[in-house]
């Protein structure tokens, strides 16, 4: 099993950034297609990119698109997310997820039934 632990939520103000990471158990299969997702209460889970196992395919959501940038080390078995002019509609509980190589694909990365694995989530709060 892939265990992820995501951590770097935090308190940020109107148009700061914030950096999040995943991180992936030692001994996970580094060949998956990593995703963060981000839900808020009453809303259904939302994806807001996604990078594929060597890093040669990287997807957003338009309404992060130009703000984000996703990335990951397989050396160490993790992914950040960063996320620039955070405007308070960004705030969220943000988690990570894994899945199959080729869940990322344009078509299928958004959506939340494909992924296999899930961390517990870190809180991002945008005053």
């Amino acid at each position: 099993d892939v265990q992820l632990v995501e951590s770097g939520g935090d308190f940020v103000q109107d148009g700061g950034s914030l950096t999040l990471t995943c991180a992936a158990s030692p001994s996970s299969n580094t060949d998956n297609c990593m995703a963060w997702f981000r839900q808020t209460s009453g809303k259904e889970r939302e994806g807001v990119a996604a990078i594929s196992p060597s890093s040669t395919l990287i997807f957003y959501n338009p309404l992060v698109s130009g703000r984000a940038t996703i990335s990951r080390d397989n050396a160490k078995n993790t992914m950040n997310l960063t996320i620039a002019n955070l405007k308070p509609e960004d705030a969220a509980v943000y988690y990570c997820a894994a899945g199959a190589p080729y869940v990322c694909a344009s078509t299928t990365w958004s959506h939340r039934g494909v992924y296999y694995y899930w961390g517990q989530g870190t809180q991002v709060t945008v005053s």
